[in-house]
């Protein structure tokens, strides 16, 4: 008869690393503490191309931008156990479209310029600068 010993249980278990967290909480604290400790925002920068006719009677422009958002794979810890993560290349963050709407005012002149900031979930605000390109039509 086969004595049982106390650890028995265990004997088929297999010892399990967690993925670390470290890049998910180094952006967590990006995003909450960026604003507070004057570090700049990420720029992301685009174009609008309008028409004489838009420029000087204004318009709504859809603009798309890419923002960074947590990667929905490893869920921002940039590997999947062992492995680095495949969809994000190990990095913890992708870059999603998001699809804005902006508002250009009557007589613009080209080469003007809008800032502002967008702020996306678990993310550190980004700065948006557009710049006015007008074409002859």
């Amino acid at each position: 008869m086969a004595v049982k010993r106390e650890n028995d249980c265990f004997a088929d278990e297999v010892a399990i690393d967690f993925p670390s967290v470290a890049h998910l909480v180094a952006r967590v604290r990006r995003a909450f503490l960026a604003d507070a400790s004057g570090e700049r925002a990420e720029t992301v920068k685009t174009e609008i191309c309008l028409s004489t006719n838009e420029a000087n009677r204004g318009a709504v422009v859809p603009v798309m931008v890419l923002l960074r958002a947590t990667c929905s794979e490893c869920g921002g810890r940039g590997e999947t156990w062992a492995e680095p993560c495949r969809a994000c290349n190990g990095s913890g963050h992708a870059l999603v479209p998001h699809r804005l709407r902006v508002t250009i005012p009557p007589r613009i002149l080209d080469g003007s310029r809008f800032h502002f900031r967008l702020h996306s979930q678990h993310e550190a605000s980004v700065h948006v600068e557009v710049r006015i390109a007008i074409t002859e039509a």
